[in-house]
């Protein structure tokens, strides 16, 4: 697990500041107010652990703060698809990425560009992927 994860609530902000920025407290609080019925506090709070996490910078211009991202959102996304692979059985991952794609709406190019993944995977996939878990974390007989 990487010790920057992002938090449900802290997404919110991340996503409106890779979005806007520099970017201030009060106009994060505004974009998010009918989607998250948040005190500007509790945006404020949120928004100094994205600081001390390294993700946010800060920078004073007169009597306000603005924001802007440290990290890339595609980055951030990696790291959280990362920390969820890390936590599931090797053998387990194909059925999740079925999962994903059933419950996804997906363009026709992004579809397309699926495809010719699959097919260039297809190339060099074992016929079986093996388990790699500790005995007793997954059901695969080892």
């Amino acid at each position: 697990m990487h010790e920057n994860q992002i938090s449900p609530s802290e997404w919110e902000i991340m996503r409106v500041v890779w979005t806007t920025h520099p970017i201030t407290s009060k106009e994060i609080n505004d974009i998010l107010k009918e989607k998250k019925e948040w005190k500007l506090a509790t945006t404020k709070t949120l928004i100094g652990r994205l600081v001390k996490k390294g993700l946010l910078s800060t920078e004073q211009k007169g009597r306000k703060y603005e924001y802007s991202p440290l990290v890339s959102e595609k980055e951030s996304i990696d790291e959280s698809i990362d920390d969820l692979l890390d936590q599931m059985c090797d053998t387990k991952v194909g059925r999740s990425v079925e999962t994903i794609l059933e419950k996804s709406v997906i363009s026709k190019s992004d579809l397309e560009r699926l495809e010719a993944l699959i097919e260039k995977k297809k190339a060099d996939a074992p016929e079986e992927v093996k388990c790699t878990c500790t005995p007793g974390q997954c059901s695969c007989v080892h």
